[in-house]
C-alpha cells in the first residue's frame, strides 16, 4: 500500500485515478490523484473529496466540495466518481452521480466538475446527454481536450434492477485557450445502447472504464480507438475514430470476451500498448494484447483476495505509468496501491 485515501473528513471508497501531469497551484507532476464516492457513513454517490497522493506516499486534501455552493447546476449534488482526469494547463474535472442516501432510488443525473489547480470548483458542465457520468478519459492537446464519459443512468433507475439497454459513451469537445477555464465547443454521442442496471452492492453497473489509444504518448500503429470496458457483457470494446466522428458507433466493435474478464470496470493503456483491465467481481487485473483489431488476454494478476467472496467490489480506477508501473485503489482497503 502506498497511502491511504481517506481524507479528515471520513470520505470512502475510492474511485477515480489520475496522474498529475504539470506542476502549477497545488498540484505536483507526477503525484496522483485520487476521488472518494462514499461519504464517512459509507453511502453512496455522497463523497465529496480528492485527494493528492505523491508516489512515496504523502497525502494531501486537493478537494472538499460543497454541494451547496457550486457556480453550476449538477442535479442531485455531490457523489464523486470514477471519471476523473487531470489536464495538462492544471484542470481537473471530476464526475458526479449523486444520491441522498446511498441507494440508486435516490440517484440523480449529476454532472462534470471542473476545479482550478487549487481544488475549487469554477463551473460545472450537466443537462443534455449528461446522466449518471460514470468513468472518463480525455485527449488533451493543451489549448483544447475532448472528454469521452461514460453515462450509466439512462433509464437505469426507472428499469428497478432489470437490464437495460441505454448506456452513452459521450464525446465533449472543449477549447482551453492560453490556459483558461474550459469552455465547451460542443457533445456528440459515440456509442449507445450499452446494458446497464441499478445493483444494491455497487449502485449500478454499466458502461465504465475508458481509454484512448495513442493517447500515453506512444504510437501503437492502427487508427484511434477509444476502448471501452461493457462491464454487464465481460467484454472491452472499441469505438472507431472517437475523435471525429459525428455519430454513434453503438456499442463498439468486441476486442476481447469471457474468459478472465468478470465485470471489467477501470480500464487503462499500458506503456506497452497492452489494455489494462480490473475485475469488479474477483480482485484480477486482466492484461489484452491487441493483435490488428483483436485482442488476446495474455495475463491476470489478483490484486486483492480480501472479503468473501475475494476481491468483490474492490477494484475501480487505475493508471499506468512508465518506469513505475500501475497505481490502482483498492476499495477494501480504502487505499492506493502500485503494481510493479
Amino acid at each position: 500500500m502506498i497511502a491511504s485515501t481517506i481524507p479528515s473528513n471520513g470520505d470512502l471508497n475510492p474511485y477515480g485515478v489520475a496522474r498529475v501531469p504539470t506542476t502549477t497551484g497545488s498540484l505536483t507532476e507526477g503525484n496522483i490523484l485520487v476521488s472518494n464516492f462514499n461519504n464517512s457513513k459509507n453511502l453512496q454517490g455522497t463523497g465529496t473529496t480528492i485527494v493528492q497522493i505523491s508516489p512515496t506516499g504523502t497525502v494531501t486534501l486537493f478537494a472538499q466540495i460543497d454541494p451547496h455552493n457550486l457556480p453550476g447546476p449538477c442535479p442531485g449534488g455531490v457523489g464523486l466518481t470514477t471519471a476523473l482526469v487531470a489536464l495538462k494547463t492544471g484542470w481537473v474535472i471530476v464526475g458526479s452521480l449523486p444520491t441522498r442516501d446511498g441507494t440508486s432510488k435516490t440517484a440523480k443525473a449529476g454532472c462534470l466538475l471542473v476545479l482550478d489547480d487549487n481544488g475549487n470548483v469554477v463551473e460545472t458542465f450537466s443537462g443534455k446527454q449528461i446522466n449518471g457520468p460514470w468513468d472518463m478519459t480525455a485527449s488533451d492537446d493543451g489549448d483544447s481536450a475532448a472528454l469521452f464519459v461514460t453515462n450509466v443512468l439512462n433509464g437505469t433507475v426507472a428499469g428497478g434492477g432489470k437490464i437495460v439497454h441505454k448506456g452513452t459513451v459521450l464525446r465533449i469537445d472543449l477549447r482551453i485557450e492560453n490556459g483558461s477555464m474550459p469552455k465547451e465547443k460542443g457533445r456528440t454521442i459515440i456509442g449507445s445502447d450499452f446494458a446497464e442496471r441499478t445493483d444494491p452492492a455497487a449502485l449500478v453497473i454499466g458502461p465504465t472504464g475508458v481509454a484512448l489509444r495513442g493517447n500515453d504518448g506512444h504510437d501503437h500503429g492502427g487508427d484511434q480507438d477509444l476502448f471501452v470496458a461493457d462491464s454487464l457483457n465481460n467484454r472491452i470494446v472499441a469505438i472507431r475514430d472517437p475523435l471525429h466522428r459525428h455519430s454513434s458507433d453503438g456499442t463498439g466493435k468486441t476486442v476481447s470476451t469471457g474468459r478472465a474478464l468478470n465485470d471489467p470496470l477501470g480500464l487503462a493503456i499500458a506503456p506497452s500498448g497492452d489494455i489494462l483491465t480490473v475485475n469488479g467481481a474477483n480482485g484480477f487485473m486482466v492484461f489484452t494484447r491487441l493483435k490488428g483489431n483483436h485482442g488476446h488476454q495474455i495475463r491476470k494478476v489478483l490484486l486483492d483476495n480480501m472479503g468473501k467472496p475475494p476481491g468483490v467490489g474492490a477494484l475501480f480506477g487505475l493508471v499506468a505509468v512508465a518506469d513505475q508501473g500501475v497505481y490502482f485503489v483498492d476499495d477494501n482497503e480504502n487505499a492506493l496501491n502500485l503494481f510493479h
